[in-house]
């Protein structure tokens, strides 16, 4: 089941499909299956979306039965510690960061 909408802790509603930009966790070869770099996990995923209004959530989903999926505010420094463990280029926004987040 594919969700495009979530309600956040605060009450927001987060559509998926109207998010500014977004990226795909890395996927990793562990020699016998494709593992989420951002869960660890062949079967739990993640993916980093940049809201219209320019807040950072996290889509956390599943291939487990019975699993909902659901989504997460993130702060900048969470944004850009995701994207920088996942291979990804800082967006402008987040670029400040870089040195703060990394050693």
């Amino acid at each position: 089941m594919e969700l495009d909408r979530y309600r956040m802790e605060d009450g927001t509603i987060v559509d998926t499909s109207k998010a500014s930009a977004h990226w795909d966790s890395a996927q990793d070869h562990d020699g016998r299956n494709f593992i989420d770099r951002a869960t660890g996990s062949q079967w739990n995923h993640e993916t980093l979306y940049k809201s219209r209004r320019g807040r950072y959530y996290i889509e956390h989903t599943s291939q487990y039965q019975g699993s909902r999926p659901h989504a997460e505010w993130v702060s900048e420094h969470e944004a850009a510690r995701w994207l920088i463990h996942n291979d990804h280029k800082l967006p402008e926004d987040l670029a400040k960061l870089a040195d703060e987040v990394t050693e």
